[in-house]
C-alpha cells in the first residue's frame, strides 16, 4: 500500500481513538505489501523506519501533542535512532507497531517502538526526538506544559543511557569526512600499543 494511503489511514484514524495517558502505548496495526519488500522477499530494513513515523504520528496525534505542533508550526524531528532485527516479515503477514515514551532529558526525549507478530518481538527500537520551534530546540518541559503533562521524567534505563552517551560520543567533531573510529592503518603498519619483535629496540638503540 502506498505510504501516503497509510499516512492518511493513520492519522484519521487516530484522530478518532481515546486520548492515550502520557505513558500510555500507542498499537497501529499493518499489514506487509508487495511494496514493502526486498530482494529477499521480506519486509525491508528500510520500511520499518517510515513505518516508525506513523507510530509516532499516532502517539502524537492522542497525546494532544500533534495539535500543539500544527498550532505553533513547531517540527517534530529525530536526532537518532538505533534498532534490533530479530523476526523477518513476510508478504501479507499482519503485523503491530507499539510505540510509548518512555523519558526525556533536557533536551531529547526517548522513545521505544516495537514490531510484533501476536506476543513475538519482530523489531525493537530506540527513538531519540526534539521538536523545532524556529531555530532553536523546544526543551521536553515545555513541550509537556504545552499538552497540559507538566511531569518528571521517569529514571533513564541504562539501555538508553548507554545508548544516548555512544551517540553523543560519535556526534564529536573528528574534521572534515573523519571515519566514526578512525582512519584504517597503513599496509605492513603495526597497531598502536603492539608488542614488538626481539631485538626492535636494541637495533634502534643502535
Amino acid at each position: 500500500m502506498n505510504l501516503i494511503l497509510r499516512l492518511i489511514r493513520v492519522l484519521f484514524v487516530a484522530l478518532r481513538r481515546p486520548p492515550l495517558d502520557l505513558f500510555g502505548e500507542s498499537v497501529v496495526r499493518f499489514r506487509v505489501w508487495p511494496g514493502d519488500l526486498d530482494f529477499n522477499l521480506h519486509m525491508n530494513n528500510g520500511r520499518y523506519l517510515t513505518l516508525m513515523d506513523l507510530g509516532r504520528l499516532d502517539l502524537m496525534a492522542r497525546h494532544g501533542t500533534l495539535k500543539q505542533v500544527h498550532k505553533n508550526r513547531w517540527q517534530p524531528v529525530v536526532a537518532a535512532q538505533t534498532i534490533l532485527y530479530r523476526r523477518a516479515l513476510k508478504p501479507f503477514q499482519r503485523y503491530s507497531l507499539h510505540s510509548r515514551l518512555v523519558c526525556w532529558d533536557d533536551k531529547f526525549i526517548y522513545l521505544e517502538q516495537r514490531f510484533q507478530t501476536g506476543d513475538k518481538l519482530a523489531a525493537s527500537a530506540i527513538v531519540k526526538a526534539a521538536v523545532r520551534r524556529g531555530g532553536r530546540t523546544l526543551r521536553p518541559r515545555e513541550l509537556l506544559k504545552a499538552i497540559g503533562q507538566e511531569r518528571r521524567s521517569p529514571p533513564m534505563p541504562p539501555a538508553i543511557k548507554a545508548w544516548a552517551l555512544a551517540e553523543e560520543w560519535s556526534r564529536e567533531p573528528r574534521g572534515p569526512a573523519a571515519p566514526l573510529l578512525g582512519r584504517p592503518a597503513p599496509q605492513g603498519a603495526e597497531p598502536e600499543g603492539s608488542p614488538r619483535r626481539d631485538g626492535e629496540d636494541l637495533r634502534q638503540a643502535g
